[in-house]
């Protein structure tokens, strides 16, 4: 798999505890080890996802694709990436520091600026949403399907979606409640005789005739219309552009529809995305990971409703886990560790902390 690394090198750091006092009592070194991160990906796999469903007309998920065209076209967006891991790693490892996230291959990398100690933000987080519709006739997409996908964010995001039952007894331990709330904000309309939008992002922007996000600091911006090419959906991760983030889905896989991919978990596995988790097999080989601990090592994608076990890499595919490629009806889980990794973003130094701040 062709991958491009940024020059990385093992990094100390001195975390010292305190007493009531504020004087130190304990100081114990952890190792942020950044040895295996990279961003650039090959999209062989999502080729190899049409010619394994047998629906070439099917593209699950477009966002790796879409970061290698932002990389390429923000020269910026590799470090501002590299210092949200540095970022989200370290905050794992002051929860966790008997181990830290990562297991692909080796590279090298400069420092970067140490950030300060984050400081978790463990309540609960409330997303204001604003779903930006582009649709070919007014009410193409109606308010109930709208409502329904708001619905289904929370049922996910909450432990609540009642598949969960079916989690093998090995994952059992490991299902997640994020704790997130989305609220419906607003609802922005706009009518286009257009009938594919692309992954060029000309949907969020006015002047193309799409339609502007919405103060992306402190709503997550969904936009729906006809991507085209078969792509349900794709997201941004975070620290690309501010004007672009927010995640699009394809009209037909937007909430409750019909169909293998009709009941809104493209949104969720999207929304996964945008709260930086990556795909659940790393997007390479089984020598590449999704920097999550507790999700099992594999070699590629997941389709259709696999059945338990399906073995990859020596171990048990979580093939339920929502960042996979499965049916909706087939994916009801998100890992503790999961959980920790995007729980970063809201903490006090962490890139999505204005959903929490109020100031």
């Amino acid at each position: 798999m062709k991958q491009y690394f940024l020059k990385i090198a093992s990094i100390l750091l001195l975390v010292t505890a305190c007493n009531n006092n504020g004087i130190d009592i304990t100081q114990d070194q952890i190792e942020i080890d950044m040895s295996d991160f990279f961003v650039y990906t090959d999209n062989d796999t999502d080729v190899t996802s049409k010619q394994i469903q047998g629906k070439r007309n099917i593209e699950p998920c477009y966002t790796m694709q879409n970061l290698n065209r932002l990389l390429n076209e923000n020269p910026g967006l590799e470090k501002r990436m590299y210092d949200i891991e540095y970022h989200t790693r370290k905050f794992i490892a002051t929860k966790k520091p008997t181990g830290t996230p990562g297991g692909g291959p080796p590279g090298n990398n400069e420092d970067p600026d140490p950030p300060s100690n984050p400081i978790p933000y463990d309540g609960p987080i409330t997303i204001p949403v604003v779903v930006n519709v582009i649709e070919n006739s007014e009410g193409q997409v109606s308010d109930a399907q709208i409502n329904s996908q708001i619905a289904i964010l929370n049922e996910d995001f909450n432990n609540l979606n009642p598949n969960t039952s079916k989690v093998p007894n090995e994952f059992a331990s490991l299902v997640a409640n994020y704790n997130i709330t989305f609220t419906l904000s607003k609802i922005s309309r706009k009518t286009s005789s257009k009938n594919s939008w692309g992954t060029r992002d000309a949907m969020k922007s006015s002047k193309k005739g799409g339609i502007d996000a919405t103060d992306t600091s402190h709503y997550l911006n969904i936009w729906v219309c006809e991507i085209g090419g078969g792509i349900l959906g794709y997201a941004q991760f975070p620290g690309g552009p501010t004007s672009t983030d927010g995640v699009v889905i394809s009209t037909n896989y937007f909430g409750e529809t019909s169909g293998a991919y009709g009941d809104g978990r493209t949104a969720t596995h999207e929304v996964g995305h945008w709260l930086n988790l990556r795909h659940i097999w790393g997007d390479g080989g089984c020598s590449v990971d999704d920097y999550v601990d507790d999700t099992p090592i594999s070699d590629g994608p997941n389709y259709a409703c696999p059945e338990y076990p399906t073995v990859a890499c020596g171990s048990n595919d979580m093939t339920m886990n929502y960042m996979d490629y499965v049916y909706d009806d087939c994916m009801y889980m998100f890992t503790v560790d999961q959980h920790t990794r995007s729980r970063a973003l809201f903490a006090s130094d962490g890139f999505r902390s204005s959903f929490v701040n109020s100031n």
